[in-house]
């Protein structure tokens, strides 16, 4: 009777060994004071920092979405780690938090070490980006669910944040300024319809596009921003009183999120801050309804803040000092009965 043996049925345990150790070689360059113990054991450990009377600890968990599947066809693997981790530490800093760490996990068909390296790769960059360490993670080979040099990616951050200073949103009112901070493109988020209509209009993503000035998917393989250095600084100097990551659902889903009341609305001018070109392009190639648009992508903003209006002006200046660009995109109106929580005009 023929042998069998766990590689025989599609999973080599030695190929899981080698990723482990290219991906030990990554995670160190992340480490931060609070790290207990490096990659290997059955948890990671991380030392609350001193300096909190009430920490409170934030989480977050998302993942890359259909992005990953463009950098499936594009055969480039060291960025899109870059998106799990801002995807997830975007979302925790709306709350105040300082993010500590993070964790990922990369399910996939046939483990390929060097891959999976150049994965873990973008995960670290993301990390470093961030503030926070990379202290554990699971590689789950599952040929007979992914087919061959497919993955997905999914990754877990937790930060801190003093129990008197979490944002909550209960102090926005009426009059108060909505900033917009610019993005790298869509981030991680609207790519099933992006996607679509890529392969409606017969571009491939290696296909240079006029309008874009470079191949399709070099412009969907950017980088989502990391907004936590920029979040951090702000949190130090001022009175921040709601912070939202624009990411699914875009600014109609999103935005409104800031609120900790019904009777509060934002008017937003769709006209103060520029449009990238491929949100143009997503439009012109769908016939999308703009409402539809503003409805699934981050149209050029990635991130939102709500603060007095006294200190709007200075608020973007610190933006601007930590290399991100900002606009005034909005106020904070009373919302009457019956009307929506978000206008867009």
């Amino acid at each position: 009777m023929e042998k069998w043996t766990y590689e025989k049925a599609g999973v080599s345990v030695e190929a899981g060994y080698d990723a482990v150790r290219r991906m030990k070689a990554h995670a160190s360059k992340t480490k931060i004071p609070g790290v207990l113990d490096g990659l290997g054991s059955f948890g990671g450990l991380f030392e609350l920092p001193k300096g909190y009377s009430e920490p409170v600890l934030v989480s977050g968990t998302d993942s890359v979405g259909s992005k990953v599947q463009i950098a499936f066809e594009m055969d480039v693997h060291n960025t899109i780690g870059i998106d799990c981790v801002a995807m997830c530490v975007n979302d925790i800093i709306c709350m105040g938090a300082k993010p500590l760490f993070f964790l990922d996990y990369i399910g996939i068909g046939g483990l390929d070490p060097e891959k999976a390296e150049k994965i873990v790769e973008g995960v670290s960059e993301g990390c470093i980006q961030a503030g926070c360490a990379l202290i554990g993670g699971e590689t789950c080979e599952m040929p007979d669910i992914y087919k061959p040099g497919e993955y997905d990616l999914v990754g877990f951050a937790v930060g801190v944040v003093e129990k008197s200073r979490v944002i909550t949103g209960k102090e926005i009112a009426e009059g108060d300024v909505i900033i917009g901070v610019a993005s790298s493109g869509l981030h991680s988020n609207g790519f099933t319809l992006a996607r679509k209509l890529a392969e409606f209009k017969g571009i491939t993503y290696s296909q240079h596009v006029d309008e874009l000035g470079a191949a399709l998917g070099e412009v969907l393989l950017t980088p989502t921003k990391m907004y936590a250095k920029m979040a951090g600084a702000l949190t130090e100097k001022f009175s921040i009183k709601g912070m939202a990551n624009i990411t699914g659902g875009g600014w109609v889903e999103n935005m409104p999120r800031m609120f900790a009341v019904d009777n509060l609305k934002m008017s937003l001018s769709k006209g103060s801050a520029p449009v990238p070109k491929i949100f143009d392009l997503i439009q012109k190639w769908g016939n999308v309804d703009e409402i539809e648009m503003y409805s699934t992508f981050n149209m050029g903003i990635g991130f939102v803040i709500c603060v007095d209006q006294a200190d709007a002006d200075a608020v973007i200046d610190v933006i601007k000092g930590t290399g991100e660009t900002a606009y005034k995109i909005g106020t904070v109106e009373e919302r009457k009965e019956g009307e929506k929580d978000i206008v867009i005009i």
